[in-house]
């Protein structure tokens, strides 16, 4: 008998909403979800998304709007960012910004599918520099 390949679930981790009047946006999502946003420490510009959810549900950061036209990001987990960003190439997909550290939190990098939608990839590395 051979043993099957185990297989780590790609989980939506994150999710990132731009916005060119974040306080606007805070209220917007406040009070249509009930979520909670706070400022995120350390960072300017960059809140705490709390969807008040179960474990297994994401959350997010609210922030200022880098460049017309940004979309939401959504961050997928991944066991490793380099070998995700190889498969994204090898499937026809593009990276738009190259594998990044997050200091103590991990990995990410933002590419683009064959659609022209962009979602970002997260390796969780507490060691990340």
């Amino acid at each position: 008998m051979s043993q099957a390949k185990k297989k780590t679930a790609a989980n939506l981790i994150w999710f990132e909403i731009p916005a060119d009047q974040p306080e606007r946006a805070q209220k917007f999502y406040g009070q249509l979800f009930g979520w909670k946003i706070t400022a995120f420490p350390g960072m300017a510009d960059y809140w705490h998304i709390d969807t008040g959810g179960p474990d297994a549900s994401p959350d997010g950061g609210l922030m200022t709007r880098k460049h017309p036209g940004q979309p939401i990001t959504n961050y997928v987990n991944v066991p490793s960012v380099t070998r995700a960003m190889a498969k994204v190439k090898k499937l026809g997909g593009k990276i738009c910004k190259p594998k990044t550290a997050v200091p103590q939190m991990g990995y990410f990098a933002v590419c683009q599918d064959t659609e022209n939608n962009t979602f970002a990839l997260w390796e969780i590395n507490m060691k990340a520099k």
